[in-house]
């Protein structure tokens, strides 16, 4: 730096959603030494972002974020943490060379799922030359390996209905729809869609209290990436408050795919469940128990 800007652009930008993602992705990077700059998402991110440079914009205010990137010198950018509500088109504020080169950007809105929407997004992103990295890329240590995390492992059943969760979870992902599934008896009892992970656990507590599936069984919770999802943003994540929904839906454990899925709050989380005896495990898909 010679005259207060930066040589190049390299800063690192994070656009922050709702939960526990972005903080982490945040300190991560103070921590080994970067000074990133925070888009905080207007009614998603409820963390207080007064000890980062920083600053509050709407979800389509994509000309905005433009601006925000050429004036603070950001160079990478991450997309971290969970957003409710996708912009109306009527929001969208986006560079007239951005909406030139993407002439599908409403039309993407109105009827593409959430990954062909983050695609979209991306795309808005580095039209301004900023590349996108993924949370994993800065924070590394939150990607789930294969095998339990804590003392407790899927039994046989467990494992018929992972197996079942997983297929059913890879179909729901090939159609851009979600990226969970939970399964009870080797049978699939609920899916993901647009309410969330949350959501679905919640309507499987209430599809068990009113006796429409088995209070003898308990099931499993499954979140695989979509099978064409960039892998720089929404990877599957699940924390304590996973695991709290699941026990509270009589669910045995959750499985997430290893490489490819985002663990929150680890230790809290193992301790979360051994002291339950739920277990917490990183699959591959498609992977025999022979070749594991």
């Amino acid at each position: 730096m010679t005259d207060g800007r930066p040589a190049q652009r390299d800063r690192l930008a994070i656009i922050a959603g709702g939960g526990l993602l972005p903080r982490y992705v945040a300190d991560a990077a103070r921590a080994r030494g970067e000074n990133p700059y925070i888009l905080a998402l207007t009614d998603e991110s409820a963390d207080d972002w007064s000890g980062y440079d920083h600053q509050v914009i709407s979800i389509g205010n994509y000309a905005g974020i433009g601006a925000a990137f050429r004036a603070r010198g950001i160079g990478r950018a991450v997309l971290s943490g969970s957003v409710r509500r996708r912009p109306e088109w009527r929001d969208i504020h986006a560079p007239f060379k951005a909406l030139l080169a993407l002439p599908s950007v409403v039309r993407t809105l109105l009827k593409g799922g959430d990954d062909a929407v983050l695609k979209m997004v991306i795309r808005l992103i580095e039209s301004e030359g900023v590349r996108v990295v993924g949370a994993h890329d800065i924070v590394p240590d939150l990607l789930g390996s294969e095998g339990p995390l804590g003392a407790v492992a899927p039994d046989t059943a467990a494992e018929a209905d992972i197996a079942a969760a997983a297929a059913a979870a890879l179909a729901l992902g090939r159609l851009d729809v979600g990226q969970g599934a939970v399964a009870l008896g080797g049978r699939v009892v609920a899916l993901e869609g647009a309410e969330g992970t949350d959501a679905m656990l919640e309507r499987v507590a209430q599809l068990r209290a009113s006796g429409r599936i088995s209070t003898r069984r308990k099931g499993v919770l499954v979140k695989l990436c979509k099978p064409e999802q960039d892998l720089r943003a929404d990877l599957p994540s699940i924390g304590v408050e996973t695991l709290r929904r699941a026990r509270a839906a009589g669910l045995a454990g959750v499985a997430v795919e290893a490489g490819r899925s985002l663990v929150l709050e680890r230790e809290a989380l193992v301790a979360e469940a051994d002291a339950h005896g739920l277990f917490v495990t990183g699959i591959v898909p498609g992977r025999t128990e022979k070749q594991r």
